[in-house]
Formats: C-alpha cells, structure tokens, sequence
C-alpha cells in the first residue's frame, strides 16, 4: 500500500515514493482534477489542508497564530521560542516529563528506536509489518540507524500478550502503532493494550508508541492521553495528521531520554534554523481539533453504519466497513470493483453534484482481483450528516459505479 495523509493516501509526503504531482514540472492533471473538485465541493466527510491553495493555507495559519501565541515575541531559533513552547504543551499533554519536536515523524521514530538500542543493548526491535517503518520509510530503521525488526504477528490488528510473550527470539523494544493504520486503523481494548505491554516488561524490553494517530484514540480506550502514554516508555505524536498542521512530530519521554534524543536529532538533521510554521500550525491545531475528535469518532460510527445500510440495501454484493463501527474517527471502505473506476464515479459525483463522500481508492494488496478499498475519514465538515445524508450519497454513488459498468 501506498501511505498517505488521513484524508487522501497519496496526496501526501510520507509515503514511499514521490506522490504524483510533487516535484513534476507538469504536475499531474488528474491529481490537480481531483483537487479542484475536493475544493469545490460543498459537502464533504472532511477538508484536508491539500484541498486548499496556498494563499488559503498562508491566510488560515496568519489568522489563527495570534489566538495561541503573543506574535510580538522573538522568532525561534534553533528550537527555542514558540518551538519549545510547543514541547512543554506536548509533555503536558502527555504527561511525561519532557518533550522534543521534530521536522518528521520518521526522523524522531528512528531517534527513539536508536536510543532504545543502546540503552538495552539490544538492537532488534518488534513491531508489525504493516507498521509505518516496515511500509512507509525505505528501510531507514535498518539503512540510516542499523536496526533489525522482528513480528510476533503477521494477523491485521496489533499482536497479542501470547504473542508477544511467546516470540521466539529476543528484542529490546516493542512498538505498537495505534492505532494501526494499513490495517484498518484498529486498536486492541484497553486491558488487551495493558496486557501486551506487561508481556513486554516481563521480557526486560522497553515499549514504544507510534502514536501518529494518539490523539484519536482516547475515545476507544475510555481513558486520557495521559493514561494511555503512561502505558510506554516513549511515545511519537504527528502534528499533519488528524491535526491538521503543516509538518513536524514530538517525541515524549523521560528527561533524560528526550535529552540524548535532541543529540541524535541534531545529528540526523534535525536541528532546523528555523520552525515557527510548522509550530504555530501544530498549536493552532491542538487548540482547535483536538476538543473536538471525541465528536468525529462519534460521527465517524454514525457515517459506518449508514454506509453499510446503503450497501446492504442497494444490493452491492460483497462489501466492507472496516472496522465496524471504526475505531477511530478513520476507517477502510472495501468494494467489489476496479479502484479506477470507483475513483472516477467519486470524481464525477463530486464534479456534478458538490457532494464528496469518498475520495481515493485503491486496488486491494491481496485476495482476489477487482477488489479495492478507501479510506474514509471524519472531521468537521462531516458533523453536519445525518445517517439519510450518507445513505443518500452512497447510493447515487453505486448508481454512478453501475453505469461505469
């Protein structure tokens, strides 16, 4: 699979290879067409900064910088100012002792898992293979910071305490991606999530979160962020996804390992001149997003199971809602046809009624041919459908999908 942001897969930068349309001097027209209509649109699930222009983009962050910072005050420099105002947020937040940010989120994960490495002496670390570092990054753990993974499971979803406790070969850490997102975005229970990192303890390894997507996952647990970072010894957050921010990551921890964790990213880079953009965007963000996702996952279940009642009741043969009901304000959409000819009919009910229910598809990495999948996500502009909205829009979807046909 190729990654993406939460909104669109391959309209983003962390992927594996160069998202059509970056760095091309002709960018890509059916990129710049599913733009314009994601744009135009006057419904949608959720709007991602990519549907806006830049000019937009520059006004928004403008706006909202003075409503999280005095814009009187010195720029950054070299991650002091509004940067390190941003880490003490985050430890709050998190309730650790320290916090470091980061230009990427692949950059800090490489610097805890190395840090961990040392620490342990061990360099092996234990995680899915369809984790973010396995899928997503080329190689790095391995190529840049000489690390070695290992997979107590190959099953879609996190591994268990058996597994974990009963793997065959030892590690120094165990990472845990929550939610799982090539998976579904799925998440364990809570005391299924306790009992894996007790399995974890029991064999002298440390636990890292991968916790890209944290921010959405209280609602599923039950419990604060504080709780659920408690949990590991280190924990990475995004700031682009679910945020809404323009770059950048935070890497959570223990004093001392968040200060040896600035050594190594000074070392891969990391130390930028300058960070405010992406600072204020992650600020502005927390302000404004974070109260509000409790809300999304809540819609998000409301928009599953309206979808599958649509499905169901236009006769759409095998399909998926995945997870059901989403764990997470994300989850997977899978039908019975060719990925180009379910994009083209979201195109054009885009086009030709202002009404994006969905937005990129994708053939299905494995099974049988002419099965693809979406990832639908729930911000929002969504809050506003109701579960006839949805049912409506899906079936004059199918109907679009049929005629293609």
């Amino acid at each position: 699979m190729a990654d993406t942001d939460e909104q669109v897969r391959d309209e983003a930068t962390d992927g594996p290879q160069t998202p059509r349309g970056y760095g091309d001097e002709e960018p890509d027209p059916r990129r710049l067409r599913r733009i314009a209509a994601w744009r135009e649109a006057r419904r949608l699930l959720s709007r991602s900064p990519v549907d806006r222009p830049l000019g937009e983009q520059l006004a928004a962050l403008t706006a909202g910088a003075a409503t999280v910072t005095d814009l009187d005050r010195p720029a950054d420099i070299y991650g002091n100012g509004v940067v390190a105002e941003l880490e003490r947020r985050i430890a709050a937040l998190l309730g650790t002792e320290d916090a470091a940010f980061f230009p990427t989120g692949t950059m800090a994960q490489q610097v805890a898992l190395r840090c961990w490495a040392g620490r342990t002496g061990n360099p092996t670390v234990a995680l899915h293979p369809l984790a973010h570092p396995e899928v997503h990054e080329r190689g790095a753990l391995s190529a840049v910071s000489g690390l070695r993974t290992v997979h107590p499971t190959h099953e879609p979803r996190l591994p268990t305490a058996d597994e974990v406790r009963d793997f065959g070969e030892p590690f120094g850490t165990l990472m845990l991606e929550l939610p799982l997102r090539d998976a579904g975005f799925v998440l364990p229970t809570w005391e299924e999530l306790e009992a894996v990192v007790a399995a974890a303890r029991e064999r002298d390894a440390v636990v890292h979160f991968d916790g890209a997507r944290l921010w959405e996952c209280a609602a599923h647990f039950g419990r604060e962020l504080p709780e659920i970072a408690a949990l590991a010894d280190s924990v990475y957050v995004s700031f682009y996804k679910t945020l809404g921010g323009i770059s950048g990551a935070a890497l959570a921890g223990s004093a001392s390992l968040i200060e040896e964790a600035r050594t190594w990213r000074h070392r891969y880079g990391g130390q930028l001149f300058q960070q405010f953009p992406a600072a204020l965007a992650a600020l502005i963000g927390l302000d404004r997003e974070l109260p509000k996702l409790p809300s999304y996952v809540a819609q998000a279940r409301v928009v599953a199971a309206a979808l599958s009642e649509a499905f169901t009741e236009a006769g759409a043969g095998w399909f998926r809602v995945h997870p059901e009901p989403p764990h997470t304000h994300q989850f997977q959409v899978w039908l019975p046809y060719p990925a180009d000819v379910l994009e083209e009919a979201s195109l054009r009910q885009a086009e030709e009624t202002g009404v994006a229910l969905f937005r990129l598809w994708h053939p299905a990495a494995a099974g049988p041919p002419g099965v693809s999948f979406t990832e639908v996500t729930v911000a929002e502009a969504g809050l506003e459908w109701t579960a006839a909205d949805v049912r409506a829009a899906a079936a004059e979807f199918l109907e679009r999908v049929a005629r293609q046909r």
